[in-house]
């Protein structure tokens, strides 16, 4: 695996650890409210939804920190691919149905790590 892979994996894996810590922890949090776009008694109601949400950005973020680390080299490129590609279809999802934004802000970044992975 190059090191651009490596690289790249690790800071999709560090976004989406961002991510799960203002979904989960900051969600009412005056930072996580722009970033989000949020208004405060929205960010309230929703508290609960949102911890459940950076649960699952955690997942994506543990899966791709395991392909990084697992001894069969194999087998980590193929939880990479399977994690990049599950981060890649949200950020799709997410553009279509909530943000645009989101697409540059996960997707391309997800992108470049899977391409990196499969062919460098």
């Amino acid at each position: 695996m190059s090191t651009l892979s490596i690289i790249l994996v690790s800071l999709v894996a560090v976004e989406h650890i961002y991510i799960l810590i203002m979904e989960m922890f900051m969600w009412t949090k005056p930072r996580t409210l722009k970033v989000f776009g949020l208004e405060k008694s929205f960010a309230e109601q929703t508290k609960a939804m949102a911890a459940n949400q950076g649960l699952y950005n955690g997942f994506l973020a543990a899966g791709l920190i395991f392909g990084l680390l697992h001894s069969n080299p194999v087998f980590g490129f193929q939880l990479q691919v399977f994690f990049l590609s599950c981060v890649i279809i949200a950020a799709a999802f997410g553009s279509a149905t909530v943000k645009k934004s989101i697409i540059f802000i996960q997707g391309i970044p997800a992108i470049l790590a899977l391409l990196s992975v499969l062919f460098l």
